[in-house]
């Protein structure tokens, strides 16, 4: 997994740089969740409307919520840049 998301974020900030967003970055860590097949669907859809559903709720707040949820072990300390 760690391979896979410095490449996707290796290659990714290149392409952003390419098309002129200099300022751009990734945070340093990641998360990683999966979907099962029945679930693709409402994922592209929250994909899709991301940005409207962060305007009523933050990112930290969301990823807080997913990592109680399924009752993953988190230190706060390590999660944000």
């Amino acid at each position: 997994m760690s391979d896979l998301l410095r490449r996707i974020k290796a290659g990714s900030s290149a392409w952003m740089k390419s098309e002129g967003c200099s300022d751009f970055a990734w945070q340093s860590g990641y998360g990683a969740f999966s979907v099962g097949a029945s679930q693709v669907a409402e994922l592209v859809g929250y994909i899709d409307r991301q940005q409207e559903h962060h305007l009523g709720r933050s990112f930290q707040e969301e990823y807080l919520d997913l990592l109680r949820r399924y009752d993953v072990d988190d230190d706060e300390r390590y999660l944000w840049d």
